[in-house]
């Protein structure tokens, strides 16, 4: 069985002080949390199996993803580096791979226009496109296509949202992962704004249902807070990979602690 991966993730904005790590609640209410390039070298000196740094503004205020940012960061590390944020022609993955990232992550710009996947894993090959898949619950049921079932009993499907957040665009989360797939995307980044910064564990329903669906890597995302919620993730979620910002960079949490609980409950993972 393939090792299960612990990866950090940093969201990176821009403002007067240049490139600066935030964090917040359901992609709302940011606080700093420090300088992306030495918080990339302390988690690749710290054993995260990877790193995903994304340009959290960058589709929402039309500009590129900062690359040179990208450049200092991967300088910084040993680990495959997945860069998304205004990631929307193959120039700008072309850009990006140059720059040291090891995969591309898409998200705005696949669900605006579909083909691009298919194009960008054509020309870059599957491994290096990732899909990033922000979504969250929808109760009204009339208007999806796969309805599951939530922790407390009651029932909902999940809505595709691009533009960091902002704007939800009426897509089913399971049928969108579905046709990246087709497509030719190698990797899921699934996002649970229901879960983001809560630290009340990983969305498992949507989770599993995606991972049973799809035969490509699913990383989770939103909602870690405790050691227990990455044990969660990988046995009751089914993910290949669980991803985590806050905890790790407040140090609530070492990623040596977490592989190390892993694996004492059997859990594979690179130690």
């Amino acid at each position: 069985m393939l090792a299960k991966r612990i990866i950090p993730c940093l969201d990176v904005t821009l403002d007067e002080s240049g490139a600066t790590v935030v964090k917040g609640v359901q992609f709302v209410n940011l606080r700093r949390a420090g300088d992306p390039v030495e918080l990339a070298k302390r988690y690749d000196e710290e054993g995260a199996d990877e790193l995903v740094f994304l340009d959290i503004t960058a589709s929402a205020h039309g500009r590129d993803t900062m690359v040179n940012v990208v450049e200092r960061t991967a300088e910084q590390v040993f680990i495959p580096l997945t860069v998304g944020g205004g990631v929307k022609s193959v120039e700008d993955i072309n850009r990006l791979l140059s720059a040291g990232a090891d995969k591309v992550a898409i998200n705005t710009a696949a669900v605006k226009n579909p083909e691009f996947v298919r194009e960008a894993s054509q020309i870059f090959g599957s491994q290096c496109i990732v899909i990033a898949i922000d979504c969250r619950r929808n109760f009204d049921l009339s208007k999806g296509e796969y309805i599951i079932e939530l922790e407390d009993g009651s029932k909902a499907w999940y809505e595709v949202v691009i533009y960091g957040g902002r704007k939800p665009v009426g897509i089913d989360a399971v049928s969108w992962a579905k046709k990246v797939e087709e497509l030719g995307a190698g990797e899921i980044l699934l996002t649970s704004m229901n879960r983001d910064g809560t630290k009340d564990g990983f969305d498992i329903p949507i989770t599993r249902k995606i991972s049973e669906e799809l035969s490509i890597p699913i990383i989770a995302s939103g909602g870690a807070g405790t050691i227990e919620h990455f044990y969660e993730g990988f046995v009751e979620g089914k993910a290949d990979a669980c991803l985590a910002a806050s905890i790790f960079h407040y140090r609530e949490i070492e990623i040596r602690e977490i592989k190390e609980y892993l694996r004492e409950k059997g859990v594979p993972v690179r130690l």
